[in-house]
């Protein structure tokens, strides 16, 4: 228990038998309950799970993986509790866990996020690309900085879990970037805490090339979709959304002209949309919970 709130966490693990035991052993001792999600393992990720609940998957995907941790501790912890994803490979410091915890008790947010102190630094060269061009396309997505949306360490309140959508949630890779999106839409508060950067001889299964074009496909129509979603609710109250949509139509007919070969399209497209992203994270204030 952590400040009168009970901490479990869920552990995502696949063809973990090396690092899992690790990672269970080194658990502070504000955690209540532990979950293992063993999703599809192949060695014996299974067989080295001491005292923490097992549940196993059929090789669902590491966002179906946590989906389900988050609702066994749903369905067996006592609220409040916060939920905590923390991988079976150890690429993440236990000691990080209690600033993680402290925006939700403190009240501050409701879901917070690691970000990872010197991420950069044995991340090869086209990888260390794509996070630089998906933190830009999921801070717009979000309509607020997202600096390091790659990174999984995060804190989760009950009330969030409850409300959620499992039904729709994302199933793989790229679960981190679907939720910071949708906790955005249903109006969320997301707080940011530095973590250490934790790299060993871990290797990722991720395909670069296609997990790019699958995610940025699934930030550019959710960031448009929470547009559209949004307005029928407040458009008579707030001139905001009005405003917003209409200089996201206006940026895309400026793209469409500017491919014409106009070259002062482009730069009007450009303002356009800069305009459209500052539009955009003032609204995402406005549709902002509050916080209890």
């Amino acid at each position: 228990m952590f400040e009168g709130w009970n901490v479990g966490v869920v552990v995502p693990a696949r063809d973990e038998e090396e690092y899992l035991p690790e990672v269970l052993s080194t658990m502070p001792g504000i955690v209540d309950l532990v979950v293992v999600i063993d999703d599809g393992s192949t060695d014996g990720t299974a067989d080295v799970v001491k005292d923490a609940d097992l549940v196993t998957l059929d090789g669902e995907g590491v966002g179906a993986a946590i989906d389900a941790g988050h609702q066994h501790l749903l369905a067996k912890m006592e609220r409040p509790f916060i939920s905590v994803v923390m991988a079976g490979d150890g690429q993440m410091d236990p000691a990080d866990l209690p600033a993680l915890l402290k925006p939700i008790v403190e009240s501050k947010a409701h879901h917070v996020k690691g970000e990872r102190i010197n991420r950069a630094g044995k991340m090869p060269l086209l990888r260390r690309f794509g996070t630089a061009l998906l933190s830009f396309f999921t801070t717009l997505a979000c309509g607020q900085s997202i600096r390091d949306p790659q990174c999984g360490y995060t804190a989760t309140a009950h009330e969030v879990l409850v409300q959620w959508d499992w039904e729709t949630s994302w199933k793989g890779y790229g679960y981190p970037n679907w939720w910071l999106m949708h906790l955005t839409m249903e109006g969320w508060h997301i707080a940011h805490v530095p973590v250490k950067a934790v790299y060993g001889d871990q290797n990722s299964g991720i395909s670069i090339p296609s997990f790019f074009l699958k995610v940025s496909a699934m930030l550019f129509v959710g960031l448009h979709k929470r547009q559209f979603d949004w307005l029928p609710g407040v458009i008579s109250s707030h001139p905001i959304p009005l405003i917003l949509a209409s200089a996201y139509i206006l940026g895309w007919l400026g793209i469409v002209y500017a491919i014409s070969g106009k070259t002062i399209a482009l730069l009007f497209t450009i303002i356009l949309w800069w305009s459209a992203h500052r539009l955009d994270r003032m609204f995402v204030d406005v549709m902002r919970r509050p916080l209890e």
